[in-house]
């Protein structure tokens, strides 16, 4: 078995097609085909050609793990768990995980640290509901620990903006409501009696 041709995709410029004796058989992407040292000309073993296919689904999936993170920052475990979902082997799932840590696109503090200064800029919230956030985004708890601080003027601020934009609506000028509200958010209840006073 020949390799006749390797063949630039045309919807995937970073992908390349892999053409044994003149048909379609696998494709890799530039970082990976690189890797494999494939060229034209070259012949494969049936053994050989095995584990250039399962090389070409594997690489597939660490690319889908680099478009899930080019959308948005992720963490760890939602890589993980989207891994688990696709049933990759612990092995593929393992390496997957080292090499994208490895190159610094998933590290579990920085995305804390921007979900928290994010979620604090455009939709702030209670440090409580930061923290149940962070959990669902299968962050560990020691991290979580380390980035949200005891920050009670952040607090403060956070309740502050949302109290001034409940108000503008009609069911949350009144008191009662909007403290219910305020304490489902995760606000301790001596800060908003305190703010709703103030303002």
């Amino acid at each position: 078995m020949t390799i006749t041709a390797i063949k630039k995709q045309v919807k995937n410029p970073d992908r390349y097609s892999v053409f044994i004796d003149t048909r379609y058989s696998f494709s890799l992407s530039s970082e990976a085909l690189l890797g494999s040292g494939l060229i034209a000309g070259q012949e494969l073993t049936a053994e050989e050609l095995k584990q250039q296919k399962e090389q070409s689904a594997d690489d597939k999936m660490y690319n889908a793990c680099l478009n899930l993170i080019a959308r948005r920052m992720r963490s760890k475990g939602e890589i993980e768990l989207y891994l688990k979902r696709k049933k990759v082997s612990p092995t593929l799932l393992s390496n997957i995980l080292n090499k994208l840590s490895e190159k610094g696109l998933i590290d579990d503090k920085k995305f804390a640290n921007s979900f928290i200064n994010d979620r604090n800029l455009l939709k702030p919230t209670s440090r409580r509901k930061l923290i149940l956030e962070l959990r669902s985004k299968n962050v560990p708890g020691d991290i979580i620990n380390e980035v949200i601080e005891d920050d009670d003027q952040q607090e403060k601020t956070n309740l502050i903006r949302i109290v001034e934009n409940k108000r503008r609506q009609s069911k949350y000028k009144d008191d009662q409501k909007l403290m219910q509200y305020l304490a489902r958010q995760g606000f301790n209840y001596s800060d908003i009696k305190e703010v709703l006073a103030d303002i």
